[in-house]
């Protein structure tokens, strides 16, 4: 692209985002009180007589230069259901990602929350800048990510390996290229800002927070920004405060153990072999067949995708044994398939979101360090997952951070962090990191659970009943809480 039509296609990107808004509010201005109507289809009702309502709220592109370009930030709301007397103020949500959307999730969270939270708190959602209704942000075709069936993401040998880094580089040009003047401001000290704008505008003196997976790093990032306006915040399987690339590859790690403990969970009873052993023979002869001839675009990159899904949640374990089963009974893929497409538009808008907002951490990679960590990787497990390992890209990134966003504060009030024992998407030596940056704070842990998500989506009444109680009355407990797990879900 010649540097003309490069910096035409910056300008239009960034007036895409900024076009049709509110008038900018001036420095030192209040924001104007959100004011909600009904919201898209794509927001779940909640049962009657509650309901959802959606507005939208216009924000700095930029916190540092407030007076600039603004955007639009989308938030739902459903209020609380009890009287006056037992509201405790708003508790804003956010299900992850980064990328994931938080529109909907006000109404699919809140009705898994006890009844006490649900009564005492107006549950707030938003899609964080550059998801779903909040400027949503692409990165184009992205590098070949989307192709069907996408190319070998386990790269064996140094032309694989220089091939892999050539798709990253091509993935960061396509970011680039598409995000345009967006790229270095859909970061998550930027949307902590939008949580904090979100509380102004709804008229509350602090902000409660429930944050799940990223969600917990935005909210240690909103500690530090704001550590006065903090209400109660729970922190629920938590990424460490470290830099995404390491964290990436502490969690590839990971789901190889959790990989073999699904194995040893399959053996004898999923017909995928009588020992571990053999369920692992199995599903290597499922990977190989699958990369040697994709079927109907399923091929190896698709696989591994939904490989890393089901061993996040072991309700999805006994799925992927069916899938496994189906596709060596009958060569068929229909039980591995997800139901939803890859390339859909909400798919692509999160894969694009979540590595910008990890690259707009920093500092990324080296091409070396990537080539290394694999290698190490592919030591422990010829055959491992990879597919989490996105801030790869971030080695070859136009737009270099100047700082990273800091994470909790002495001058915030303890948090709750709540933790699975065996979670291998965000590992629980990332609960106990981030807690020495959050004084006073304290630690809920799942044992025995193998599953990423621990509040309110368990069922666990040791880790709900603790949560409730810090977020109604402010009770904390005095030392770690270790609640019971369930084990491993039984073989069918």
């Amino acid at each position: 692209m010649t540097r003309p039509a490069r910096r035409t296609a910056l300008l239009c990107a960034l007036a895409a985002a900024t076009a049709l808004l509110p008038a900018p509010v001036r420095a030192g201005e209040a924001p104007p009180p959100l004011r909600f109507t009904t919201c898209p289809d794509s927001v779940p009702r909640p049962a009657a007589p509650e309901r959802v309502e959606c507005g939208r709220l216009s924000v700095p592109l930029d916190r540092h230069h407030p007076s600039g370009p603004h955007i639009e930030v989308a938030v739902s709301r459903v209020r609380a259901s009890g009287p006056p007397a037992e509201r405790r103020g708003i508790l804003l949500v956010n299900p992850g990602g980064p990328g994931g959307s938080g529109l909907p999730y006000a109404v699919t969270k809140r009705a898994k929350l006890p009844e006490s939270v649900r009564r005492a708190y107006d549950v707030i959602g938003f899609d964080p800048r550059g998801v779903g209704r909040s400027t949503p942000v692409t990165c184009g075709p992205m590098g070949g990510l989307f192709d069907s069936p996408g190319s070998d993401p386990v790269p064996a040998g140094p032309p694989a390996e220089r091939a892999y880094l050539t798709s990253l580089r091509s993935l960061a040009d396509d970011c680039a290229r598409h995000a345009g003047r967006l790229l270095p401001h859909l970061s998550t000290e930027q949307t902590a800002y939008d949580m904090d704008a979100i509380r102004a505008a709804l008229g509350e003196p602090r902000a409660s927070f429930l944050g799940v997976s990223y969600g917990s790093y935005l909210g240690a990032a909103y500690t530090a920004l704001f550590p006065h306006r903090v209400g109660r915040m729970v922190l629920d399987s938590v990424v460490g405060p470290w830099d995404w690339y390491d964290f990436d590859v502490l969690q590839s790690r990971a789901l190889l153990r959790q990989r073999d403990i699904f194995f040893a969970w399959a053996a004898g009873h999923q017909g995928l072999g009588g020992t571990p052993a053999e369920v692992r023979a199995s599903y290597l002869r499922v990977r190989a067949g699958l990369a040697a001839r994709p079927v109907a675009g399923f091929g190896p990159a698709e696989f591994d995708r939904a490989v890393y899904r089901a061993l996040g949640r072991t309700e999805r374990w006994a799925p992927l044994a069916d899938g496994l089963r189906g596709y060596l009974t009958d060569g068929g893929v229909g039980a591995l398939r997800p139901a939803g497409a890859f390339d859909s538009p909400e798919s692509r808008t999160h894969e694009a979101a979540n590595r910008i907002v990890k690259c707009a951490e920093g500092p990324g990679p080296g091409p070396r360090d990537i080539v290394t960590d694999i290698r190490r990787t592919r030591h422990l497990d010829p055959q491992p997952v990879l597919t989490g390992m996105e801030a790869s890209t971030c080695a070859f990134w136009h737009h270099r951070p100047a700082h990273r966003t800091p994470l909790g504060s002495p001058q915030a009030p303890p948090v709750l962090l709540v933790a699975s024992a065996h979670d291998p998407v965000t590992p629980v030596e990332g609960a106990r990191s981030l807690l020495r940056l959050l004084p006073g704070s304290r630690l809920v842990v799942l044992d025995d659970d193998y599953s990423h998500g621990v509040f309110a989506s368990r069922g666990n009444r040791c880790v709900d009943g603790t949560v409730a109680a810090y977020l109604i009355d402010g009770t904390a407990p005095t030392a770690e809480v270790r609640c019971p797990g369930p084990g491993l879900p039984a073989p069918e």
